[in-house]
């Protein structure tokens, strides 16, 4: 079950938290691994996990804002496993924690160019792939921010929603050729982007008044659930919002 032997996986981001996660999660379910970040220290350890997982792993520098960097990997990509099957866009910025007014041009800037024009740079370059080989599967990581208001999170929220936004439309376009796109909305998690919302009493005891389970995911709770939509067991699901997040959404 949920098996993905024979696929190949991009995954941005992927050197720590969720990404790294997610990537080690496929490379456990059968796929091939592209893991790319703009830190090489990172997604070579990633790459070498998953080479001990007895996977192949890929691993590039990859600004997922330059046009030219997202080119140059689905080109690798292509030249060292000759498919790609699954895309998962993962690369994000954390929020500035500040009230809207106090949020500079150029951090507004930033986090929209990683958070949405990324994701939808490496899905354009990805589409053309997919649909020359008859389908693929791309999994958009949003955030339950993007559902809701996060106060003093105004870029943020404004970059996850426009996530979900692009997922409901490139779901609906991509249909018709076997490409199915879906979005990951994980609530609080604890990573290095969280730690410094979660390192103060007060911090910590907001996120988690928000929670009904009581308590922050960890990014391998996160994983199985990008597992799953990129398996064949999810082949008619699309366009869908899945929230990982210990009930946060449901209030």
């Amino acid at each position: 079950m949920f098996e993905l032997h024979g696929k190949v996986a991009a995954v941005s981001g992927a050197g720590r938290g969720i990404g790294k996660a997610i990537a080690l999660a496929l490379a456990r379910a059968g796929a091939d691994l592209v893991v790319f970040s703009r830190t090489e220290e990172q997604f070579r350890r990633t790459a070498e996990e998953i080479g001990r997982l007895g996977r192949r792993a890929l691993g590039l520098r990859v600004d997922v804002s330059r046009s030219q960097d997202v080119e140059s990997m689905i080109q690798a990509t292509m030249e060292t496993f000759g498919r790609l099957d699954i895309l998962v866009n993962n690369a994000g910025l954390s929020p500035v924690y500040t009230r809207m007014e106090r949020v500079s041009e150029e951090d507004y800037e930033l986090i929209m160019s990683v958070n949405v024009k990324g994701a939808f740079l490496c899905s354009q370059r990805a589409i053309p792939v997919m649909k020359e080989q008859g389908g693929g599967c791309i999994i958009n990581v949003a955030s339950v921010a993007g559902l809701k208001g996060l106060y003093k999170c105004s870029a943020y929220t404004a970059s996850k929603g426009a996530l979900v936004q692009l997922t409901r439309t490139m779901a609906l376009e991509l249909a018709p050729f076997n490409i199915r796109v879906n979005a990951l909305c994980p609530g609080f998690v604890r990573t290095e982007l969280t730690e410094g919302l979660l390192s103060s009493e007060k911090g910590r005891q907001r996120v988690l008044s928000l929670i009904p389970m009581g308590r922050t995911g960890e990014p391998e709770e996160i994983a199985p659930a990008a597992v799953f939509l990129a398996s064949d067991e999810a082949s008619y699901i699309t366009g869908a919002v899945l929230c990982v997040d210990g009930g946060w959404s449901a209030w």
